[in-house]
């Protein structure tokens, strides 16, 4: 006859015991035997209400899934040509999205001939790196996509 290592419901070890009769004890407490570890020499096995420990596993992992925080990325975006005024209305949107804990996403968009003059796109993100350095990082450095230039931030 197969054995197995019993544990009580408390958690206490009930010693090594045949497999009928382990099955007869959760019979009489109207509990499930369930194999914890069965490549153990012998089997480890315990009297738990089954169901009642699937509810507490879902309930355990729908908490543990409310506590995580899903990283959302916000996207900004501007050309080479961007008014003084849109600048600093955008480095504002930035600023606050960076201290809310989101990453973002800064894309600068060359239309018609503007993609000539590259260096104008850079120019514009060195500019807005030193002004968001207190409050963000660059996650990704700066790639030219065709005709767009981008660059993802985090908050520091």
């Amino acid at each position: 006859m197969p054995q197995v290592r019993l544990i009580s419901e408390e958690g206490t070890q009930l010693g090594i015991i045949n497999r009928d009769q382990a099955l007869r004890m959760a019979q009489e407490k109207m509990l499930d035997l369930v194999e914890l570890v069965p490549t153990a020499n012998p089997p480890i096995c315990r009297l738990m209400d089954y169901k009642k420990f699937l509810y507490e596993q879902k309930k355990k992992e729908k908490e543990l899934r409310k506590k995580q925080k899903l990283m959302v990325q916000k996207e900004i975006r501007m050309t080479p040509e961007t008014s003084e005024h849109d600048y600093q209305f955008k480095r504002q949107h930035i600023e606050e999205f960076l201290k809310e804990g989101y990453r973002v996403k800064v894309t600068i968009f060359y239309k018609g001939r503007e993609i000539l003059h590259k260096e104008r796109g850079y120019q514009l993100l060195e500019r807005l790196l030193k002004d968001l350095a207190a409050v963000g990082k660059v996650e990704r450095p700066a790639r030219l996509e065709g005709p767009r230039l981008s660059i993802n931030l985090i908050p520091v």
